[in-house]
């Protein structure tokens, strides 16, 4: 199927839609580098907004809704050495409640989900802008967390996925209910299926899927299966899609 035959359910028009965006079951959160604005699903009005000193925020690029808390992935991209942080705001009132710092990593923190008691999150790499010598995007990593933001477990990807993320890197990923990771790119318009491996430190790719939007973080809506909200940052609009089971 081609991303043209999709068809998109819902636009929100949003300012802050550049970085990604997050769903719980009545809003949607447009993010931003520094800025996140909470919109309802069923009238596209903004019911909250919060911007941060860009100094201090300078490139928030996906949340994850875990009720009540939006955790956002962060990072001082495109400054090096990379350094990564977790952000958490309240869902209600978009207030800032508190940092946690990961400082130097894997990389640079752009994605991140709650899956069966860990966090998962993607640390990029780059091969230009934002990255540091010696570290492409071949050197882009999922690790597993506990809930304090330690590591227990990390992957690759696999080669064929890291030529399409070139030479960018992940930027968004949500966990499907059918048990498989949805990641997507920097700027093209898929998302990738993939699976934990039986063996060894290599994601599997099950399959590439069309979406009608380019790239950055994704979002899998709570309550309609298969529901994909995504970005158009050209447009500033978050757009909610069907997505067919790979």
């Amino acid at each position: 199927m081609l991303a043209a035959a999709l068809l998109t359910l819902a636009t929100i028009a949003a300012p802050e839609a550049d970085q990604g965006v997050a769903a719980d079951a009545r809003h949607v959160y447009a993010i931003d580098n520094n800025a996140i604005g909470k919109y309802d699903k069923a009238t596209g009005e903004r019911v909250a907004r919060w911007e941060g000193d860009a100094r201090l925020f300078p490139h928030m690029n996906s949340c994850a809704v875990v009720k009540p808390q939006l955790v956002c992935a962060a990072s001082n991209y495109p400054a090096v050495p990379m350094a990564s942080t977790v952000e958490i705001f309240d869902t209600r009132t978009l207030k800032h409640v508190r940092s946690v710092s990961l400082g130097r990593m894997y990389g640079s923190l752009t994605a991140m989900d709650w899956h069966k008691g860990s966090w998962w999150a993607v640390f990029a790499n780059y091969d230009d802008r934002g990255g540091e010598p010696g570290r492409d995007h071949r050197f882009t990593t999922l690790v597993r967390m506990d809930a304090s933001f330690r590591p227990l477990e990390s992957w690759l990807f696999p080669a064929e996925l890291l030529a399409r993320f070139a030479p960018k890197s992940c930027s968004g990923l949500a966990w499907g209910s059918d048990g498989l990771i949805y990641a997507s790119g920097h700027d093209r318009p898929e998302i990738y299926a993939l699976k934990l491996p039986e063996a060894g430190a290599t994601l599997d790719l099950v399959a590439t899927l069309p979406v009608p939007t380019e790239g950055q973080a994704i979002d899998w809506d709570p309550v309609e299966p298969r529901l994909l909200w995504t970005i158009d940052r050209r447009k500033k609009e978050v757009r909610a899609t069907p997505i067919p089971a790979p």
